[in-house]
């Protein structure tokens, strides 16, 4: 049987270490494979590894259809969930995860409301309706940096130091980041530098890269002992700004909520 394999849905995938691919082969020709592929009509979702490894060496494998896939949305977000619920996903792994979940969510709300019938018939924190009747609420859109949080299972900081690397780090350092070279709080300092040192950095390893983490912290500290915002590093005060409005559009929202709150109260009374 011969199985379609979508790239986009590929890319969710974290490739085996050749211990774990070995590992995985010699359980499948031992045992066979236990567990059913995950479709999409004909293209896989779920276990590409294992897909492989049956094609090879010619091993039997069962497939079932996930019948709440009506979009590739709907596969992603599944795939998505999926990987966060997994113990050996990397912190920056689960935020960038958690942020496209995010994206998508967010995507999903815009079109939902462009297609209500009339803006003041649907309720500020509405969600949009799920792609089948066995789902009937999709998921809320993770509107802050403590939803996204949350559905990671990390820090508001952590998020805020994944969407910096994501903005401004050279692929070198995430690749070095992604490896263990380093630690996402040193990955988010290192990202302050030009991208041409940051890549000169993650080329000469894991010591240069620990160094170059200490320098700009340093400078940090300098910039905030002086008293010299214009030192600070921009991509930092950048955040910081974002950080502070979406503190203020948080803290409207909860007026809004608890006004709506009021006058149900006073209308039930």
């Amino acid at each position: 049987m011969h199985l379609k394999v979508n790239s986009d849905f590929k890319a969710y995938i974290d490739p085996l270490t050749p211990d774990e691919h070995a590992a995985l082969e010699r359980s499948l020709l031992a045992e066979g494979c236990r567990d059913a592929l995950v479709l999409w009509g004909d293209v896989l979702v779920d276990g590409h590894n294992r897909y492989g490894i049956c094609q090879q060496h010619g091993i039997a494998f069962q497939t079932v259809q996930n019948p709440n896939f009506q979009s590739e949305q709907d596969v992603h977000l599944w795939m998505i969930d999926q990987h966060l619920g997994r113990r050996s996903v990397s912190d920056f792994q689960r935020g960038v995860l958690a942020l496209r979940k995010r994206d998508i969510l967010a995507d999903r709300r815009s079109r939902f409301l462009a297609s209500a019938p009339a803006p003041g018939d649907v309720a500020p924190d509405a969600a949009p309706p799920a792609s089948t009747s066995d789902n009937p609420v999709s998921p809320r859109p993770l509107r802050s940096r403590e939803d996204i949080a949350r559905a990671a299972r990390l820090s508001s900081s952590q998020v805020v130091q994944i969407e910096k690397i994501q903005k401004q780090a050279a692929p070198e350092l995430v690749q070095a980041l992604k490896a263990g070279a380093l630690s996402l709080n040193a990955a988010a300092a290192v990202a302050d530098l030009p991208a041409d040192e940051q890549k000169a950095a993650a080329l000469a390893g894991k010591d240069e890269l620990k160094l170059a983490a200490k320098r700009v912290r340093e400078s940090r500290r300098k910039a905030v002992d002086a008293g010299d915002e214009a030192r600070a590093p921009e991509g930092e005060l950048a955040t910081l700004r974002r950080q502070v409005q979406e503190l203020q559009a948080q803290n409207d929202a909860l007026r809004n909520e608890l006004a709506a709150l009021r006058l149900q109260m006073e209308a039930a009374a």
